[in-house]
């Protein structure tokens, strides 16, 4: 196969770069010529970087977008799908760890750990102070919003405290006995912690505004391990500093890697850079599937893991 079959888009992981160069000769878009660019028929991106249009249009031949990260939204897969380019990301194998990663969060924020930790470093706790009182996760009512694979892991995780579980989708499930809330409002005005695990997208853009905020109410916690333009960032961080919600601890943001400044002396807030799934294990099961994503397109014209 020539060294142009496989490019890739944007920055990604060492170990799988070197296997995209070693099995593909894959190459980096911006390294290549016109030439090498239009003969190339498989793009290798992440979740954070995609294939736009205007790399669509550098690549004619292209065929197929294998992504890093079960996130998709960063691609333009509705002009991917116009030009007959399919395209592929890797669920399943991340589900575990960016659920524990939620569950943290909400234990975190609603028990304020880290602010505790920070309390006792600042040497706080040895001139004689106490930290104030949080709030008990065990009994707490939860709102997930997005009950996909991520969701319904954290609410099965979450279950294990004694939590009462409701959920937002874009339809009810009927599998699971959770109660289903019509709307992200009502969900949010039901609960003691919202948490989004919703898909990233122009579909869910702001689905949290200040509506929702207030909804949520001065007792109630968000915790967001799905994309940070689900939230109405502006309108979060308002919310935070009139007292409107009790906290949020966040692994996303609007415009990664910056964090509104506004928020990063809270101490009712934990800030994250972006590491739900960024495990030993997970990550080397991302890479492996994307790798197996690209032999069998390459080798049967299929994905084995499409989106959509």
């Amino acid at each position: 196969m020539s060294e142009s079959t496989v490019v890739m888009v944007g920055t990604l992981r060492p170990e799988l770069v070197a296997r995209l160069e070693q099995d593909y000769g894959a190459r980096e878009l911006a390294a290549l010529s016109a030439g090498e660019a239009a003969r190339s028929r498989v793009a290798v991106t992440s979740g954070v970087w995609g294939v736009r249009t205007e790399h669509l249009d550098r690549l004619p031949a292209l065929e197929a977008v294998v992504n890093f990260g079960v996130g998709y939204d960063a691609t333009d897969v509705d002009e991917a799908a116009r030009r007959g380019v399919v395209v592929s990301n890797t669920p399943d194998v991340l589900t575990d760890c960016v659920a524990d990663a939620a569950v943290g969060l909400v234990i975190d924020v609603m028990r304020g750990l880290s602010a505790a930790d920070r309390f006792v470093r600042r040497g706080l706790w040895e001139s004689g102070s106490t930290p104030p009182l949080a709030r008990r996760v065990s009994g707490s009512r939860v709102g997930i919003v997005g009950l996909g694979r991520i969701g319904l892991a954290i609410a099965r995780r979450l279950e294990g405290f004694g939590t009462t579980i409701s959920y937002h989708n874009r339809r009810a499930r009927t599998d699971v006995s959770y109660a289903y809330a019509p709307d992200v409002e009502s969900l949010a005005r039901g609960c003691d912690v919202l948490v989004l695990a919703a898909a990233g997208g122009d579909a869910s853009r702001h689905l949290v505004d200040a509506t929702v905020l207030d909804a949520l109410g001065p007792r109630g916690f968000l915790v967001n391990v799905a994309r940070g333009s689900v939230v109405d960032e502006a309108a979060l961080v308002a919310a935070l500093e009139e007292g409107r919600i009790a906290g949020a601890g966040l692994d996303v943001f609007a415009s990664e890697p910056h964090v509104p400044s506004a928020l990063l002396g809270r101490d009712d807030v934990v800030l994250l850079p972006h590491i739900g799934s960024a495990t030993v294990e997970t990550r080397q099961a991302m890479a492996d599937l994307v790798l197996a994503n690209v032999a069998s397109y390459l080798d049967e014209g299929r994905l084995l893991t499409p989106v959509g």
